[in-house]
């Protein structure tokens, strides 16, 4: 009875889950940099699915655009939430995320276009504008009680416009061809959502079915399928009652865990999986490196910030609740963190160019690992 007492204080702790990433990111590490590493890259690139269905995939597939299509889910519910009843209800509080979030993606691609417009390395101009939502929420998460709740709402709402922001940019500037019947299919499912949301239907089992067809035509419209989670987020119902508990809070609850423990580890294990190579470091110092580390932990911050205050300042926005500017530079910091959306771009930008992509992995993890540590402390300091 002790053992599940603490399991459950441990499954219920926002640290836990925080603790858990940064392990299975450094195991990842290790696993890269040892013997198991091809093997271990094998099991990544190994398939499976329903090839008739055109599912047949490999397991890093399954888990950037499957398994995260549930984490975005997730995320999204929360924002609905705290949109219609929460910290983002007020029309000042809920403009902020969107106006940070556009100066943190704008600021970082300026810096990275300045050191590489008239380079073989300008295509990766979007590298640098994307915010990693799980990594920053986890190191957000270690802070614990020291860090106000509407901090880390304003961060989750700033991260997930942000990486909504990389997405349309993906689709607009890094996708081949888009499929506008698989497309068009996905319009009519959202619209059928919808409309079930305005008839009143309570049963999650009529969004959630849906919710697949709208995952499996995202996919195969070339538009990144996690998208598709956050649409079907805001579509589930939900009501303002405390007495009652909405479709909304019942899914919501019901993900946290999955999310926390299998989803999030499972992707830090497939993503971070970086060979250090000695010819990698050689050449290191190059516009392309300086144009990611420069965008990601310098253009960040000062992008976040530089936006907010003038939003601010001209009082279309407010600062979060007991939050100051300090609060704000150290969620600028913490939005560096590029890791998922960063590294993917970097290798549509940059296709079949493996040495090029490992120094933009190595760029990314150094800037992440920079952006979160300065974040880390910035916030962790005692008011004075």
């Amino acid at each position: 009875m002790i053992l599940s007492k603490y399991f459950q204080q441990f499954f219920h702790n926002s640290k836990s889950s925080g603790i858990v990433l940064i392990i299975c990111v450094l195991i990842s590490l290790l696993i890269a940099n040892s013997s198991l590493s091809s093997d271990f890259q094998n099991l990544l690139d190994s398939k499976f699915g329903i090839e008739s269905l055109h599912l047949d995939y490999s397991v890093s597939v399954w888990i950037n655009d499957g398994l995260m299509a549930i984490f975005f889910l997730l995320v999204g519910l929360e924002i609905k939430r705290e949109l219609l009843e929460g910290e983002l209800s007020d029309i000042k509080k809920a403009s902020l995320p969107i106006f940070a979030a556009v100066g943190g993606m704008l600021i970082p691609a300026l810096i990275y276009f300045g050191f590489n417009h008239d380079t073989d390395f300008k295509n990766g101009w979007a590298i640098p504008m994307a915010t990693d939502i799980a990594f920053s929420l986890a190191i957000i998460s270690l802070l614990g009680k020291s860090v106000p709740n509407s901090l880390k709402i304003f961060l989750s709402a700033l991260a997930i416009v942000d990486d909504l922001g990389a997405i349309v940019v993906i689709a607009l500037f890094y996708t081949d061809q888009i499929d506008w019947m698989s497309l068009g299919i996905c319009a009519g499912i959202t619209i059928l959502l919808i409309i079930l949301n305005k008839s009143g239907v309570k049963n999650l089992i009529f969004y959630l079915i849906p919710g697949l067809f709208l995952w499996y035509f995202m996919h195969h419209s070339g538009i990144h399928a996690t998208i598709a989670g956050v649409i079907l987020a805001f579509t589930i119902p939900t009501n303002i009652s405390e007495s009652k508990i909405s479709p909304l809070e019942k899914l919501e609850g019901k993900l946290h865990i999955p999310v926390s423990f299998v989803i999030m580890p499972l992707f830090a294990l497939a993503n971070t999986n970086i060979t250090f190579q000695k010819e990698i470091f050689e050449g290191f110092i190059n516009p392309l490196s300086l144009g990611i580390i420069g965008g990601l932990f310098v253009g960040k911050v000062l992008g976040i910030n530089l936006f907010s205050f003038l939003a601010i300042k001209l009082k279309w926005s407010e600062l979060p609740a007991l939050s100051g500017w300090r609060e704000m530079i150290g969620v600028g910091f913490l939005a560096g963190i590029g890791f998922t959306m960063s590294i993917f771009v970097s290798l549509l930008a940059f296709p079949y160019k493996i040495e090029i992509q490992n120094i933009a992995k190595i760029s990314i993890l150094i800037a992440s690992v920079l952006s979160g540590i300065v974040g880390y402390f910035i916030l962790k300091m005692k008011k004075t």
